[in-house]
C-alpha cells in the first residue's frame, strides 16, 4: 500500500482502488491501494474526509494496511476520490510540529526525554521526564516561538540503515527496517511517522497553558498555531468582561480583582460579626425554652449551622433552624444535644421532598417545602 501522506502531507485530494471492503463492528471496512488518509498512531489522531462522496469515520492501520472506517459500502475495484478534511489536517499538523520543537529543545537544554504524548481536542500534552520550573518553562516557551519566528525547513527522510546508525534522533523504542526520520535542524530529530508542516514558520506560535508534576517529571498542556489563536481570543474576551465589570483598564484587571476580593473579605468580616451578634441576640431571646423552631432569611449553610449551635446552647431542648423562602425551598439545621435525629431526619426528607444528613445529634441539609409545611410537621414533634 503506498502511503501518500508519508510524502506530501500537504495532499489533500487523491485516487485509489479499492482493495476490499467488508463490513465492521461500526462501519464498513475499505483498504485502497494507496492513501492520503494518516491512520491514529504516534499520538496523532487520524485524518477525517471522504471517500467517494462516502464519509470517514475513522482510520486506522492494521499489519502495515490502512483502514477506513467508512459509513456505506464501496465498490471493490472502483476507482474513488478521496478527499481530506484539511483544516483538521493542519491543525493536526501544527501540534505535532509544534510537539516536535518543544521537545526537542527541552532535551536540548535540561535532557529532558519525552515519555508520553497526547493529542486532545482542545490541548494537546506532552509528558516530560523531568522536573522544570517556571523560570525553565518560560525559557522553553521563548525559545520554542524564536525558532519558530526563524522558519527553518522541515525535512523528511528514510535514511539508509548505514547512516541511521550513526544518526542522533530521539525515539521511545529501538527501531529496524523503514525508520522515517523527521528533522527540524537546530530543535529536533526524531523518528516519528505523523504529518508535519513544511516549515517551522508554518507553526505559527506555541502556547503553554499548564505545567503539572507527573510521576518524575511533568506534565505540560500546550495550544499550536490557529487553536492557539482562538484560545488566546477567548482570554481576551474574558479579560474584556472583566475589565468593564471593574472598570478597570485591560492591563490592570488583575490589581482590580486583588482590591473587590479583599472588600469582600472585609465585608464578610463585618457579616460575620453581625451575625454572631444576631445569633447570641437569639440564644438569650430563646434560654430555656425546649423545643424551638427558627426561620432567618438570607443566611449560608455554614451560618445556618452558627445559628443552630448557638441556640441549642441555651434552649434547653432541640433546636430546629430554617433558611430560604417558599417556591425555592429551605435550608435546614437540626440539633439536639444528647438526642438522635436520625429517624426525625429520614420522616422529614421523606415528607418534604428533603435530602441531607449529619451525625446522630446534629444534621443539615434541605427540603423543597413552604414554611407552613415545614411547621405543621414539627408541630407535636
Amino acid at each position: 500500500m503506498e502511503k501518500l501522506y508519508e510524502e506530501n502531507p500537504y495532499l489533500t485530494r487523491f485516487t485509489g482502488t479499492v482493495e476490499s471492503c467488508v463490513p465492521g463492528k461500526k462501519g464498513w471496512e475499505v483498504v485502497l491501494d494507496r492513501t492520503a488518509f494518516y491512520p491514529e498512531g504516534g499520538g496523532q489522531p487520524f485524518d477525517l474526509g471522504t471517500l467517494g462522496g462516502v464519509p470517514v469515520q475513522e482510520v486506522h492501520e492494521r499489519e502495515g494496511r490502512v483502514v477506513h472506517l467508512c459509513s456505506s459500502p464501496l465498490e471493490v475495484d472502483s476507482t474513488v476520490e478521496g478527499c481530506i478534511n484539511w483544516a483538521r489536517r493542519f491543525d493536526l499538523m501544527q501540534h505535532h510540529s509544534g510537539e516536535h520543537i518543544v521537545s526537542g529543545i527541552a532535551h536540548a537544554k535540561w535532557g529532558c526525554e519525552n515519555v508520553g504524548f497526547h493529542m486532545g481536542a482542545d490541548v494537546i500534552t506532552i509528558d516530560l521526564s523531568l522536573p522544570l520550573g517556571e523560570r525553565e518553562l518560560a525559557e522553553l516557551e521563548q525559545a520554542a516561538n524564536q525558532y519558530i519566528w526563524e522558519d527553518h525547513p522541515v525535512s523528511i527522510t528514510f535514511p539508509p540503515p548505514a547512516e541511521l546508525e550513526t544518526l542522533e534522533y530521539r525515539s521511545k523504542k529501538a527501531l529496524t527496517g523503514r525508520v522515517r526520520i523527521v528533522s527540524f535542524p537546530g530543535a529536533d530529530t526524531c523518528a516519528c511517522c505523523g504529518t508535519h508542516v513544511a516549515s517551522s514558520g508554518q507553526v505559527g506560535l506555541v502556547k503553554l497553558l499548564s505545567c503539572q508534576k507527573f510521576r518524575e517529571g511533568v506534565r505540560i498542556e500546550l495550544v499550536c498555531g490557529g487553536r492557539a489563536l482562538a484560545y488566546l481570543s477567548r482570554i481576551l474576551e474574558q479579560n474584556r468582561q472583566v475589565s468593564n465589570l471593574l472598570s478597570a483598564k485591560p492591563l490592570e484587571t488583575g490589581a482590580a480583582a486583588e482590591r473587590l476580593l479583599g472588600e469582600a473579605a472585609g465585608l464578610k468580616a463585618r457579616l460575620s460579626a453581625l451575625e454572631a451578634r444576631r445569633f447570641s441576640d437569639l440564644a438569650s431571646h430563646w434560654a430555656g425554652k425546649g423545643d424551638v423552631v427558627l426561620f432567618e432569611p438570607d443566611l449560608s449553610p455554614d451560618s445556618l449551622r452558627r445559628l443552630c449551635d448557638a441556640v441549642l446552647q441555651t434552649c434547653g431542648g432541640r433546636c430546629t433552624c430554617f433558611s430560604g423562602q417558599d417556591g425555592q425551598g429551605y435550608k435546614y439545621a437540626i440539633g439536639q444535644k444528647g438526642g438522635d435525629l436520625r429517624t426525625l431526619t429520614k420522616e422529614l426528607n421523606q415528607a418534604l421532598q428533603g435530602r441531607g444528613g449529619g451525625k446522630p445529634d446534629f444534621v443539615q441539609g434541605s427540603v423543597q417545602a413552604a414554611q407552613k409545611e415545614l411547621e405543621t410537621f414539627f408541630a407535636g414533634r
